[in-house]
């Protein structure tokens, strides 16, 4: 068997294993690589140099860049104005949705705008009486579109841009794509308020996103905060060092809630008071301020009480209310508010649904703390083992907290990377490593956030059917299949070309990642061609509109999968919307490409 059949084998091998969907993407693109090594197709150098193709690169920082931007609350931004502003009629709503995951794809890539906007889309269906199945297609659907606005919006752009400038030395330009992505971004979004309504189903979502958007007001509500307490630092020759704790006499009017040393341990009956110890008690601001001031005490920290939101709940900091598990090692301690654990304040102790109030409290099972701190300490406590977070942290600071200067900063690292492929001073790859270098640089992402922002099985399933694609083309296949398809269209012209072209990219898409196909596709493309005689440019853009119409099903694309839980779809709900969308794309792509590149 001669290496273009080989490579065929292959690809057909590898196609029926990603419809499978019994082992993973990741996987199978491995095996892919390895099976073209061991049947002697490629060397060992082509087998593996697909994870260092700067493709890959340009692809990882795009992940890392999106993170940057969800991270520092952008795109949550963004989402609560879509909710603020879209109000509740349908219509207006699907827009907006689309409109905003369009943008947003642009610049982070399809996958991360749908999940950046799902926890907001599903609040706005909510708030608007709408079923989350009759916005989050559209959503999804928008996206994909999105990507053909920039050459940043999707893996797909950048490998048919490549591809161009490999055969005449030019790529497409960084806002190239909008001359196609534009048009079909408006047919996109009017198929879905004009027939949405018939064409979406009506289901009840698996799960549902949690909506804590008014977390700060459910809080203050369950936990009242009317009073507050101040902490005392006890100063070195104070006339309360040495006083053991029973015996502490408080002016009229102040409550001793609580003594802390300052290892950190609460203090116990019997103990002295020693320097900074910290007392913490509760009363008026002026009688705390005549205690303090007669009995040489530093203040430490002022009254948290509903009156002070912003010091509550800000860009700085936050809350989180904890409930005591079963065998954690919380049970048995004392605790009391006031307290600083961990980095964090207990503000309050509830037992069985009522306040404990200002007094000190050996924790017991089920015990629920509201806790107070830094919001990289909020955040540690989604992995703390002795604790349950009620609300997810990183949810509460998503959806509640205003844009501040880390958001600005993920902002002004993006607008260098549009500006570096922009002006073409640069390669893709590093404009993308100075984004992500940026992030980390100006305080935005820490290095551990940048390896977990990165979807690591893109990179591997890229990099894996990158040889694929070399394969395709080097052994003769992409010319073999071409010629087959040319004789298929003989004397039809460039239009029969790529209609043909269209549907064979876009059936490959509905079973294989749409980033799969386009590196399969392209070499295939271009023997198509240059066979006859059609001009490189318009194909390949035909490739990357088709490789974008992933709409049938919900393997298509990641996007597809990200809203099928929360909206409830099922296999077959894609098809209906996702069909119209296709034929109009194909209408489009075909009527409009020739005109804007001549074949």
């Amino acid at each position: 068997m001669d290496d273009a059949t080989t490579s065929l084998v292959v690809l057909a091998v590898t196609v029926a294993l990603f419809v499978w969907n019994r082992l993973p993407v990741e996987v199978v693109a491995i095996g892919c690589a390895l099976a073209l090594y061991v049947t002697g197709v490629l060397d060992a150098g082509a087998a593996v140099a697909g994870f260092g193709d700067p493709v890959v690169v340009f692809i990882a920082c795009l992940f890392v860049i999106a993170g940057g931007l969800e991270a520092s609350g952008v795109t949550a931004w963004a989402g609560r104005e879509l909710v603020r502003r879209a109000g509740t009629d349908r219509a207006r709503i699907v827009f907006a949705v689309m409109m905003l995951s369009a943008v947003l794809a642009a610049l982070v890539t399809p996958n991360g705008s749908a999940a950046a906007l799902l926890p907001v889309v599903v609040l706005a269906a909510r708030r608007a009486g709408l079923a989350p199945s009759r916005l989050l297609l559209p959503l999804a659907f928008a996206a994909s579109t999105g990507a053909l606005l920039l050459l940043s919006g999707s893996p797909v752009n950048v490998i048919v841009s490549d591809a161009l400038r490999h055969e005449t030395g030019a790529p497409f330009g960084f806002f190239e794509f909008a001359l196609m992505g534009l048009p079909l971004l408006l047919v996109t979004v009017a198929i879905a308020v004009l027939f949405g309504e018939r064409l979406l189903p009506h289901r009840a979502p698996q799960g549902s996103v949690l909506d804590v958007s008014d977390h700060l007001e459910t809080v203050l509500e369950h936990y009242r905060l009317d009073v507050g307490f101040t902490r005392l630092r006890v100063a070195p020759g104070s006339g309360l060092q040495g006083v053991p704790v029973p015996e502490l006499v408080l002016p009229e009017g102040l409550t001793l809630v609580g003594v802390q040393h300052a290892d950190g341990d609460p203090g116990d009956v019997g103990d002295a008071v020693l320097a900074h110890d910290v007392l913490v008690v509760t009363g008026t601001p002026a009688q705390v301020a005549g205690f303090a001031d007669a009995c040489a005490l530093e203040i430490v920290t002022t009254p948290l009480t509903r009156r002070t939101r912003e010091a509550l709940l800000g860009r700085e900091a936050g809350v989180a209310e904890v409930v005591v598990p079963p065998r954690s090692a919380l049970v048995g301690q004392r605790v009391f508010p006031g307290q600083v654990r961990s980095g964090l304040t207990v503000l309050a102790v509830h037992r069985l649904g009522r306040d404990r109030g200002p007094r000190p409290t050996r924790v017991a099972e089920g015990d629920m703390l509201l806790l107070h701190g830094p919001w990289p300490a909020v955040a540690d406590l989604a992995q703390d083992d002795t604790v349950l977070v009620v609300a997810d942290p990183q949810l509460v600071r998503q959806q509640n907290i205003p844009l501040g200067p880390p958001a600005w900063r993920a902002l002004a690292a993006l607008a260098l990377v549009v500006v570096l492929l922009a002006t073409g001073v640069t390669t893709p790859a590093i404009a993308g490593l100075v984004g992500a270098t940026a992030m980390v640089l100006l305080g935005v992402l820490t290095p551990l956030q940048v390896y977990r922002a990165v979807s690591w099985q893109t990179v591997v399933l890229i990099g894996g059917l990158i040889p694929l694609s070399v394969a395709i083309s080097t052994s003769g296949a992409a010319d073999l299949v071409a010629g087959h398809l040319v004789a298929l269209v003989d004397g039809g012209g460039p239009r029969l070309l790529l209609a043909a072209l269209f549907v064979l990219t876009v059936a490959l898409g509905q079973v294989v990642s749409n980033t799969a196909t386009v590196l399969v596709v392209t070499p295939i493309a271009i023997a198509a061609a240059h066979d006859s005689g059609v001009a490189v440019a318009p194909v390949l853009m035909l490739v990357a509109v088709a490789g974008a119409a992933s709409f049938l099903t919900p393997i298509a694309t990641p996007a597809n999968m990200i809203v099928m839980g929360p909206a409830g779809y099922r296999f077959g709900d894609y098809w209906k919307l996702g069909l119209v969308t296709t034929a109009a794309w194909f209408v489009v792509a075909v009527g409009l490409i020739p005109l804007l590149w001549a074949p």
